[in-house]
């Protein structure tokens, strides 16, 4: 599904020159569980990023599902991410003034869906995350695991080929990273194809598949 090949990311010049990648290559095939471990600096986020086509790289090869990614221009790599991918992260990014079914139905504002299409497939997947009664509930009355469970509703409602998760857990108490643990297990066994950044080897241990991060290599 997706391929990075040589792929080497480097920021600023001469001294101040930094390799946050170097000659990586990794395949993440469909329905995987990949977790990506390493410690900070590692190179690992860099990497998500790239897979998330929220960055280039210096040298190398992305293909996603077959394309080239490396060759779309800012349009297109905006149209893919939205159409294709979706992304967790451990600050919830949800807008403060807006529901949770508003804060869900954002993404499809973007993919133009009619309102009446963009309302339903809301609530289904607010139900699927278990949030069918805190649908109008706004941010501040909901509990973190809450709020990352509207994320988790608004990161799969255009069904994305490949879910991205950067540290999704780091924010939230023990028993609530069970829970929304448990529901990234429940997604990849729908087939969802999810792809885990975690320094926390308990977090990691839930994949089924860990790749540790070092200087920007792949170390196992």
């Amino acid at each position: 599904m997706a391929e990075l090949i040589h792929v080497s990311k480097v920021y600023g010049s001469g001294d101040t020159q930094v390799r946050a990648l170097d000659d990586l290559s990794l395949t993440v095939r469909k329905g995987d569980y990949l977790a990506v471990m390493g410690a900070s600096g590692s190179g690992k986020s860099t990497a998500m990023n790239i897979l998330g086509c929220l960055d280039r790289p210096s040298s190398g090869q992305y293909r996603l599902n077959g394309m080239e990614v490396d060759r779309l221009d800012d349009d297109q790599l905006a149209d893919l991410r939205n159409q294709q991918l979706g992304f967790v992260f451990q600050q919830f990014h949800l807008l403060p003034q807006l529901s949770a079914i508003d804060n869900v139905m954002l993404p499809m504002i973007y993919a133009r869906v009619p309102r009446e299409e963009r309302r339903r497939r809301a609530l289904a997947a607010l139900e699927r995350v278990g949030l069918s009664n805190r649908v109008e509930n706004k941010p501040n009355q909901l509990s973190g695991g809450q709020q990352q469970r509207v994320a988790l509703a608004r990161a799969i409602i255009n069904e994305p080929a490949m879910l991205l998760a950067d540290e999704p857990t780091g924010a939230l108490d023990s028993a609530t990273t069970e829970e929304v643990l448990n529901l990234f297990g429940d997604l990849n066994a729908q087939g969802i194809t999810i792809l885990l950044v975690t320094h926390e080897s308990d977090v990691g241990a839930r994949a089924d598949r860990v790749v540790h991060f070092r200087d920007g290599r792949i170390t196992d």
